[in-house]
């Protein structure tokens, strides 16, 4: 399930990839519609942010008395950490403060709080926010910033895509609540799934494997494919979309409780495959190609598509493992030899090579074998 804007994104150490503001409000709507009060009296950190536009920012502050949040910290990395620095110039804001510091300007983060009516208009918004000089460059993993993770209730941001495994280490090394955006292959990675196996982590309610517009720097490179499809969806100018993007929280919603609606095998077999339902050559389970596709009445381990994670209600089904490499999940009934696998390349493409059977789930088609998309391993509950 890679994403090849994603992919560029990890090699070039891109990670400058910033959230809409629409699809911030979407998502912890979904939150709130479950839970009117999930914020209420809670302290919420924004790290690896931008606070002086960062739209996480604006839409907790804008929404300060209305959540009922105790307190809002937002911190950025320093300019000096970046890619894109080259053309970098401090705001208006920041120069016009007596704090401003030229050299901190550049070698340091920020840190924006809110947490009590300054202005004393009444109310507590965007316009009470303080900020300062961070003492160092914003590093999540730095000292300072975990001190602010431990002080804080709630972890919401979209963290650079190149260190999303570290991160989420980093949030549930403190047992906090957190939501935050990602690629949805990363619920493949090996320090990842478990954690979804065992219900302590699923996917939001918004953007599940579906099209998120993202803002870019200037100067970002960004394919025009992706920025036309930014445009038709009403963004022009620095936007890229992603495809494969999604939310990952530990915050409930209702879209998880939502059951699959199923048909019986014989229903898929004759309105939906029109063939009987394949077997794994090295999995004791069958091959699901779609997830409406899962048969309501099957009593065994079903391989479905990691979409599946997307509608998936911990009510109505387990995750028993998924297919790869290393039957971490002790699920595999067969290992192929490298023998096997030269032979069954060289029989599959009529040459030499070698097709990596152990790392899929296998069946066997007019005397092939066959690797399917990656899968998830599945029982009813």
């Amino acid at each position: 399930m890679k994403n090849a804007s994603l992919a560029t994104a990890k090699r070039e150490k891109n990670d400058e990839f910033y959230t809409i503001y629409h699809s911030i409000e979407k998502e912890m709507n979904a939150y709130l519609e479950f839970n009117p009060d999930v914020f209420r009296n809670k302290v919420v950190l924004l790290p690896c942010d931008d606070p002086e536009w960062s739209n996480f920012t604006k839409y907790f502050a804008q929404n300060f008395s209305r959540f009922g949040l105790k307190k809002l910290i937002s911190t950025s990395y320093s300019i000096d950490s970046k890619k894109h620095t080259s053309d970098y110039q401090p705001s208006l804001f920041e120069t016009s403060d007596p704090s401003y510091d030229e050299v901190k300007a550049i070698k340091n983060g920020k840190i924006f709080e809110l947490g009590y009516d300054k202005t004393g208009d009444g109310k507590i918004d965007i316009q009470d926010l303080e900020w300062k000089y961070l003492e160092g460059n914003g590093d999540f993993k730095s000292k300072e910033i975990t001190n602010l993770r431990d002080q804080s209730d709630i972890i919401i941001t979209n963290p650079p895509f190149s260190l999303f495994r570290e991160f989420v280490e980093w949030v549930f090394d403190a047992n906090k609540l957190f939501s935050v955006v990602g690629s949805m292959s990363a619920a493949n990675y090996k320090e990842i799934f478990p954690l979804v196996q065992n219900d302590k982590l699923w996917l939001g309610a918004t953007a599940n494997g579906s099209d998120m517009v993202f803002s870019v720097p200037e100067g970002a490179v960004v394919k025009e494919k992706d920025k036309e499809k930014a445009e038709k969806l009403g963004y022009i100018g620095n936007y890229t979309r992603l495809g494969n993007s999604c939310w990952f929280t530990n915050i409930d919603h209702g879209r998880r409780h939502q059951p699959i609606p199923l048909m019986t095998q014989k229903d898929v077999v004759k309105f939906g495959l029109k063939k009987p339902f394949e077997k794994y050559v090295n999995y004791d389970a069958i091959e699901v190609p779609k997830v409406k596709f899962i048969p309501s009445d099957y009593a065994g381990v079903m391989g479905v598509p990691v979409s599946f994670l997307a509608k998936h209600n911990p009510n109505q089904f387990e995750i028993v493992g998924m297919c790869e490499n290393e039957n971490l999940y002790d699920l595999k009934s067969r290992v192929f030899t490298r023998e096997e696998c030269k032979q069954a390349y060289l029989a599959k493409f009529g040459k030499k090579g070698s097709y990596d059977l152990n790392s899929n789930g296998v069946v066997e088609r007019d005397g092939l074998l066959v690797k399917v998309f990656q899968r998830i391993l599945i029982n009813h509950k």
